[in-house]
């Protein structure tokens, strides 16, 4: 089988865990290539995800590194015996690959945690809000690239219409419900659709008010929790593009300053009527 040329960030995941457990082994890649009856080479190709790897091959591997915890391996058997491709992959020639790897991250996970201090997240922005967040950009985006982003981007709302909708917990500063990209008619509907929003079953926003004593970071961050704990990821957004995050150092960081920002916030109520309160004065 060709190697993938552009493994998506889920499979690039798959095999940098296989990777941590090799390593915290103390076995080489080479002798991991020869447990599975070939060489460096192969191993090297999984780890990076460029080579897909059956569920059955997770286990030898995972047994050969001594792995103990039985519902990591789990969880690595499952990615790993995926098969398919989702709805964002329609998008593979339109859009850069972060807004796939975003998509096919809010698919897989358990949990989602946002903090957002100057936009509206993503997930939840109207088609006029998001318009006037990609026409800024630098240098200008062709129309058709404008017009894929946000049909990508409203479309990522299809985990609150599954069975079993995504719970979702969003924290978002008083600061970024008061901008008005787009004009005032657009920050008005879209400060309605989040109060719509936040009716959902599944999903819980919570607005961090001007009056809050406390700092908090001007970073926004999205943290989806995974299958186990060990699987958990946290998306930044840079210059560059997404960066997606997973060391165990970086997880527990992000885990302390969400539960800090979440002591900032107001309840679910005052959060709802403060954000009907803005969006009345515009």
């Amino acid at each position: 089988m060709p190697p993938r040329s552009y493994p998506t960030a889920r499979q690039r995941r798959l095999g940098a865990e296989l990777r941590k457990l090799r390593e915290h082994a103390g076995m080489t890649a080479r002798e991991a290539g020869e447990r599975l009856g070939g060489n460096q080479a192969q191993i090297s190709h999984i780890e990076s995800g460029r080579w897909g790897v059956s569920g059955d091959r997770v286990r030898i591997l995972t047994s050969h590194y001594s792995a103990g915890n039985a519902d990591l391996v789990a969880a690595l058997v499952g990615m790993a015996d995926e098969r398919g491709k989702g709805w964002w992959d329609e998008y593979r020639e339109a859009l850069p690959a972060d807004f796939r790897d975003i998509a096919e991250l809010e698919h897989h996970a358990t949990l989602m945690r946002t903090v957002q201090t100057v936009t509206v997240p993503g997930i939840f922005q109207t088609e006029d809000y998001a318009r006037a967040m990609f026409a800024a950009v630098v240098p200008p985006l062709p129309s058709e690239e404008i017009g894929s982003r946000i049909e990508h981007r409203v479309r990522r709302r299809v985990v609150f219409e599954r069975e079993a909708p995504l719970p979702f917990s969003a924290i978002i500063h008083e600061a970024a419900l008061r901008m008005r990209f787009g004009g005032r008619k657009v920050a008005r509907e879209q400060l309605d659709f989040l109060s719509a929003a936040s009716e959902w079953d599944s999903v819980t926003i919570r607005v961090i008010p001007f009056t809050s004593e406390l700092a908090v970071s001007a970073q926004g961050m999205l943290y989806a929790c995974g299958a186990v704990p060990e699987l958990d990821t946290v998306q930044l957004d840079s210059v560059a593009g997404s960066v997606f995050l997973d060391a165990e150092a970086q997880l527990d960081k992000y885990r302390v300053i969400y539960a800090a920002v979440e002591g900032m916030a107001l309840d679910i109520g005052k959060s709802r009527d403060l954000i009907h309160h803005i969006a009345q004065e515009l």
